[in-house]
């Protein structure tokens, strides 16, 4: 009897143990590799940087941004159509252990400060640059254009498909969702997370806004691949762009030179025309000057005229 008993603890125990090692599926993450059950919790290293990710919960922006550039350049996954709405795109961040984005980012010998979306705030200098801390995004705001339609959404409908879809979806804590407007055919999402609002173990704002935007942009970061099927009162609704604006609890240091080209051609085009409408009314005044002078010649002459 005895002897059976042990094989039977035993077999439970390598039962145990292979439970314990078996590899799972991490829904929330498909850039990752060794996946394996850790206390009942599937766990899997994030493709790059090998950091340990929860597949309870969405992957930092950071360590998900170095796996796709990883996965990039290894080819294991075709280069993304569309670029980074931010002026940079696409780059290898360097990021703590914890998952957030470093303060300083380069790239070679070209660095930059960034927020804790990534994304730069600074101009690029050299190494020598200092980027004393990084600073919080507070304000996330997601712009998005549907498709021409015979009729305009119903506002309410759509916002409660918003809201419940980034609540459950992307687990994020309603109340950070500060608005979703509709001015047709423009639907705007405001996200709003300041640092003492921000409790632990709440989703990031800018883990939620890159997700969704690889999520319309049909470049699905969850394991199954499905994307966001945006449906409102039971009708397909087909988005053409989306647009994502950051704003930081402390303003951006861009110079004059890191304007975008098209803004730098509006001000000059501006400071023409005033250079212009200078001269045009130097010009009069001279011309009109002139003019009073010669008048004044005149009359003289025909008084001398008369006195004779």
């Amino acid at each position: 009897m005895k002897p059976l008993c042990g094989a039977a603890l035993l077999l439970l125990l390598l039962c145990a143990a292979v439970s314990a090692q078996s590899p799972c599926v991490c829904e929330k993450n498909k850039r990752v590799t060794n996946c394996r059950v850790e206390n009942g919790q599937c766990r899997c290293d994030a493709i790059g940087s090998g950091v340990t990710v929860d597949c309870t919960t969405l992957t930092s922006k950071c360590l998900l941004m170095k796996a796709e550039v990883m996965g990039s350049k290894s080819g294991r996954r075709e280069k993304p159509k569309d670029a980074f709405e931010d002026t940079d795109g696409l780059y290898d961040p360097e990021c703590e252990n914890s998952g957030a984005f470093k303060a300083k980012q380069c790239n070679g010998t070209t660095c930059w400060c960034v927020n804790t979306a990534g994304v730069r705030r600074t101009d690029k200098h050299d190494t020598d640059l200092k980027c004393n801390q990084l600073v919080r995004t507070m304000w996330i705001i997601i712009e998005m254009k549907h498709a021409e339609r015979d009729a305009p959404l119903n506002a309410e409908s759509l916002k409660k498909f918003f809201t419940d879809t980034i609540t459950s979806r992307y687990q994020l804590n309603g109340r950070y969702i500060a608005s979703v407007l509709y001015e047709n055919p423009y639907i705007t999402i405001d996200l709003k997370q300041n640092a003492s609002d921000k409790s632990l173990g709440d989703v990031d704002i800018a883990d939620v806004a890159y997700y969704f935007e690889k999520d319309v942009k049909g470049q699905s970061i969850f394991h199954n691949n499905a994307g966001l099927n945006v449906s409102i009162d039971n009708e397909p609704v087909k988005l053409e762009k989306t647009v994502v604006y950051y704003v930081d609890e402390i303003a951006p240091e861009f110079s004059m030179k890191s304007l975008t080209p098209g803004l730098i051609a509006v001000i000059v085009v501006v400071v023409i025309a005033i250079v212009a409408a200078i001269v045009v009314l130097v010009l009069t005044r001279r011309r009109k000057g002139k003019y009073v002078k010669a008048e004044v010649k005149e009359m003289n002459e025909m008084h001398r005229g008369l006195n004779a």
